[in-house]
């Protein structure tokens, strides 16, 4: 098999999964968590970022993608990506659970390693890395980071299409970035089935706190994300917590909310299509951009 064919059965498996067990899968159960696991082992996509070839932009291009206010955010989200999964992982004893987790961090901490060849490669200055702190609460940043990257996957679907079809990506960036937005997917469809899964994992009398907690995690990313489209981070610093959401006005893309929501289904849609159907699908976020999309349509 050559090079080109063995990246092409790579990204194919990434992207197109069936659990070996057949028929019914009751959510909560052993088989479940099998089942969520082992599409999150299985479908791992193997490129080593020290090897992407970055390809060389033009002076217009290059001032575009240099540009764009989010290099530091994107590099430190992920630094703190890895440390709260890896963390979470530690304190795992279910063994394939624990190996899951364990992958998911390793590609969290891959994306970040992405991320600085990228800005190596064209020069983009980026301010110092903060110290990234150890939760003091294991699951409580795993829960953050879980619901988090199901805000920002989503729309990061749309923006990656919009920025593709437009051209304001060059083909040659886009191939580059393509594996890591599918990651990303992988992600949060192994987060949304590892929080239904847990929930039943939980004596009765512990599961309204668990599910307190769910709504202290969502409170706290809202704070985070809106307040004047730009929030005080932890430090008092200027954060912009909104790129998510405003990323098409930033990066210059002629979309109304309406139609950046649409795009935003359907590429949700089309990048969750090929794993197996028994997975429970992340829908809060999809709900509310329905929501959303009919009152601004």
């Amino acid at each position: 098999m050559s090079n080109q064919d063995a990246v092409a059965a790579a990204d194919y498996s990434m992207r197109n999964w069936l659990g070996a067990e057949p028929g019914r899968i009751k959510i909560g159960s052993d088989a479940h968590k099998q089942l969520f696991c082992r599409m999150l082992l299985d479908t791992h996509n193997p490129y080593k970022p020290a090897v992407l070839v970055w390809p060389k932009l033009s002076p217009e291009t290059l001032q575009r993608i240099t540009s764009l206010p989010i290099w530091d955010i994107a590099v430190q989200t992920e630094g703190r990506a890895m440390l709260r999964v890896e963390t979470y992982a530690n304190k795992v004893t279910d063994p394939m659970l624990h190996e899951a987790l364990i992958m998911d961090g390793g590609e969290e901490a891959r994306h970040k390693v992405v991320l600085s060849k990228l800005v190596e490669a064209y020069g983009i200055a980026l301010a110092p890395e903060p110290a990234y702190e150890v939760p003091k609460d294991p699951e409580w940043g795993w829960m953050v980071t879980g619901y988090s990257e199901c805000i920002d996957s989503f729309f990061a679907f749309g923006l990656f299409e919009s920025a593709k079809r437009t051209g304001y990506f060059p083909a040659e960036l886009v191939e580059t970035f393509e594996p890591v937005i599918q990651e990303e997917a992988r992600h949060i469809l192994f987060f949304a089935n590892w929080t239904a899964w847990y929930r039943r994992q939980l004596p009765w009398w512990r599961r309204p706190l668990y599910s307190l907690k769910v709504l202290r995690v969502w409170a706290f990313l809202i704070w985070e994300r809106i307040g004047i489209a730009k929030g005080l981070d932890s430090k008092g610093e200027m954060q912009d917590a909104n790129f998510a959401i405003t990323g098409h006005q930033q990066i210059g893309l002629d979309l109304k909310l309406g139609e950046l929501l649409e795009l935003c289904l359907v590429e949700d849609q089309r990048r969750m299509h090929g794993y197996d159907p028994r997975l429970l699908r992340p829908t809060f976020v999809p709900r509310m951009a329905r929501l959303a999309h009919f009152f601004v349509r």
